[in-house]
C-alpha cells in the first residue's frame, strides 16, 4: 500500500509540474504597452493654436511647388479620376456661421463649407499635368486673393477623392510654417 500511494503521489505530482510547463508557454492575447520614457515624453510637441489653421492633407506640408502639383496631377489621371479646381475668398474659405448653409438642422454626415466656387467645368478627357497647372494659374490670376484647390472626382463611384490646396492668397495670415508650428518649451 506504501508503494501505490508513493507511485500515485508521484504521478500526481509529475502531471502538475506538466500541467505549470503547458501554462508557462502559452503566450498572453494581450500585451503590455511598452512603457515610454520621459526622453520620448518630452519630444511631444505642443500645437501652436495661433494662425495655423490647415485645410485637406497636404496642407500640412510647406506649400507644394509646381513640379509637386504635376505629380499630383498625373496620379489622379492615371487612375482616370477627373480633376477639377474651385476657389473662395479668403471670409469664406473656412466654416463659419456667415458661410455655412445648412438645410433642416446639423447631422452627422454634413460637408460644412465643402462647397466651393467650381472654375470652369470639371477637366473631362484631362491627360496631361500642364492643362491643370495652366488652369490654375489662370483662376490664381483671375482670383488673386482667393484659395484655390484641386479636387478630383471618380466618376464611376460618384465621389470626389482627392482634395487639396494648390494656391494660399499672398495675403493669407492662416498658415504657419512647419518650423512654427509647436511652442518652443511646452
Amino acid at each position: 500500500m506504501i508503494a501505490t500511494r508513493t507511485a500515485s503521489s508521484v504521478s500526481v505530482k509529475a502531471q502538475r509540474q506538466q500541467a505549470v510547463r503547458v501554462q508557462a508557454s502559452l503566450k498572453p492575447s494581450v500585451r503590455a504597452a511598452p512603457v515610454v520614457s520621459t526622453a520620448n515624453a518630452s519630444s511631444m510637441m505642443v500645437w501652436q493654436p495661433v494662425n495655423n489653421k490647415q485645410f485637406e492633407t497636404f496642407s500640412y506640408l510647406p506649400p507644394l511647388t509646381s513640379q509637386q502639383i504635376a505629380k499630383q496631377v498625373d496620379y489622379i489621371v492615371a487612375n482616370g479620376w477627373v480633376p477639377c479646381l474651385e476657389f473662395a475668398a479668403e471670409a469664406d474659405a473656412y466654416v463659419g456661421d456667415a458661410s455655412t448653409i445648412r438645410f433642416k438642422g446639423t447631422a452627422s454626415g454634413f460637408y460644412d463649407n465643402r462647397y466651393w466656387t467650381m472654375w470652369k467645368l470639371p477637366m473631362f478627357g484631362c491627360n496631361d499635368a500642364s492643362q491643370v497647372l495652366t488652369e490654375t494659374a489662370r483662376c490664381t490670376k483671375a482670383f488673386p486673393t482667393s484659395y484655390v484647390r484641386l479636387v478630383a472626382f471618380d466618376n464611376k463611384r460618384q465621389v470626389q477623392i482627392i482634395s487639396f490646396l494648390v494656391q494660399r492668397p499672398k495675403s493669407a495670415t492662416d498658415y504657419c510654417d512647419v518650423a512654427k508650428r509647436s511652442v518652443a518649451g511646452a
